[in-house]
Parts: structure tokens; C-alpha cells; sequence
């Protein structure tokens, strides 16, 4: 879309998008008509791009998804304007700055580690994570002092959940309710993953006993021609079916 084809309301919206990453994404698809995710990551060194077009997003700017192919045929992903008339207005502000004591009591309640993998992080490698996703609810679940609305999660597990909530159907549909009981807001009480009636979990290993009890996994189950949640689901079920299975 030409942005002289944009209304006018549209683009003082897009005047008032804030954040440096968001302006990057605004800027080059006013100048370009588009961004993909090669520019992102060899322009302007973004390792995971579609994090910097959610910041848009997240403003309540419409950015739609194509599959853009190169001249060597290989496609990628690529973000324009949708319908400026898609414009969330009531949405349009940016996250609020959550003190750093809110970051340290989310911390102390998860006692150091990621909500959904449980590995054992520094504060600072942490990232505040939106139980029910931003786009969704925005900030409006925050309230000083409670934390219920938020989680800690590693880098990975954050960008694992960022994958899956952006291809989910819910995710144009935006039903709050179907995202509080999904698996990457509640971990631990959950009914589904993204809509799936599937169940997950994340295990990360950690420390010299927990990494050579891996190896000795990871080879089993090798040797046994499976891969390892394969194997690890293989070895629950003889110990579900054994006497020694005991419910706590």
C-alpha cells in the first residue's frame, strides 16, 4: 500500500508509534511498501524478527503476513499495513514501565526460574511475560503490587510462546477467557495448547546429575530408534503401569 494512498488518521497514528524497533518497522514500510524478515535481521541485526513487527502491533497498527520470494526461490516472511481501518484505537498505548520491585517479586515467587521450563535463570536474563497476551488485554490486568497477570520466562520459552500465540486461531479472535486456560498462561492448570486439545511440557537440564542423566537418555534412546520425548513418554508409561506408581 502506497502510503499516499493512506488516510490521513492513519498515518498520524503511525506519527505517534513509539519505540525504536516500531519506528524501524514504520518507517521502512512507508518508505518500502513492506519489511521482511531478511531486512530485519540483515539491516538493522534483529535475531528474532517478528518480535520487532509485534511491537507495532501491539500499538494497535494492522500489519498483516505474506510470503515474500527471493531470487534464489526460497520464500520469507514478509509485513505491510493491513486495513488502516483495523486501527485499534481504544488499544493504541504503549506497555507500562513495570518497576523493577514488581521484576524481583515475580522473581522471589518463582524462586529463580522460568515459569514454563523451570531452568534457573538471573534476574536479568529474564523477560516479563503477559500471562494473557498484551495484544489480547493490553496492560489493563495491572495492578501495583499483583502479580497474578504476569510470569518470568527465559529467552527461549518467550519466544516458543510468542511463536505459538501468533498462530493461534484465538489470535483474531481475541477471547481472553481461551487464553487463561491454555498452557502458556498457566503452565500448570491448563486445558489446551493454542486450542489444541493436546498437553505439554517443557524440561530443561540442568547441573552435572541432571546433564548425565540426559546423556544416558539421549543415548537410550538412540538405541532404541526413538527420539527423546518419545522415549522419556515411553519410559512414563511402564512407570504409570508399575505398582510403583504412586499418586501424591
Amino acid at each position: 500500500m502506497n502510503p499516499v494512498d493512506l488516510p490521513q488518521e492513519f498515518l498520524d497514528q503511525l506519527d505517534r508509534v513509539t519505540g525504536r524497533r516500531s519506528r524501524i518497522v514504520v518507517e521502512h514500510i512507508l518508505e518500502h511498501g513492506f519489511i521482511t524478515t531478511d531486512d530485519l535481521e540483515q539491516i538493522y541485526g534483529y535475531k528474532h524478527p517478528p518480535r520487532a513487527v509485534r511491537d507495532v502491533r501491539e500499538q494497535g497498527i494492522p500489519i498483516e503476513t505474506f510470503r515474500f520470494r527471493l531470487s534464489d526461490e526460497r520464500t520469507i516472511a514478509g509485513y505491510r499495513f493491513g486495513d488502516p481501518s483495523d486501527f485499534r484505537r481504544s488499544d493504541f498505548r504503549g506497555r507500562i514501565t513495570l518497576p523493577q520491585r514488581f521484576r524481583q517479586s515475580l522473581f522471589d515467587q518463582q524462586r529463580g526460574k522460568c515459569a514454563i521450563c523451570s531452568g534457573h535463570f538471573s534476574a536479568r536474563e529474564f523477560q516479563i511475560d503477559h500471562r494473557i497476551p498484551y495484544e489480547i488485554v493490553g496492560d489493563r490486568e495491572y495492578e501495583a503490587g499483583d502479580t497474578s497477570a504476569y510470569m518470568l520466562l527465559c529467552g527461549p520459552c518467550n519466544r516458543a510462546k510468542s511463536w505459538s500465540c501468533e498462530h493461534c486461531p484465538n489470535w483474531q479472535i481475541r477471547e481472553p477467557t481461551v487464553c487463561g486456560t491454555c498452557y502458556w498462561a498457566q503452565p500448570t492448570a491448563f486445558t489446551h495448547v493454542a486450542t489444541e486439545e493436546v498437553r505439554r511440557t517443557d524440561l530443561i537440564w540442568e547441573g552435572d546429575d541432571e546433564v548425565a542423566v540426559f546423556s544416558k537418555v539421549a543415548a537410550s534412546s538412540t538405541l532404541n530408534q526413538q527420539t527423546i520425548p518419545e522415549y522419556i513418554k515411553s519410559l512414563l508409561k511402564k512407570v504409570v503401569s508399575m505398582s510403583l506408581w504412586l499418586p501424591v
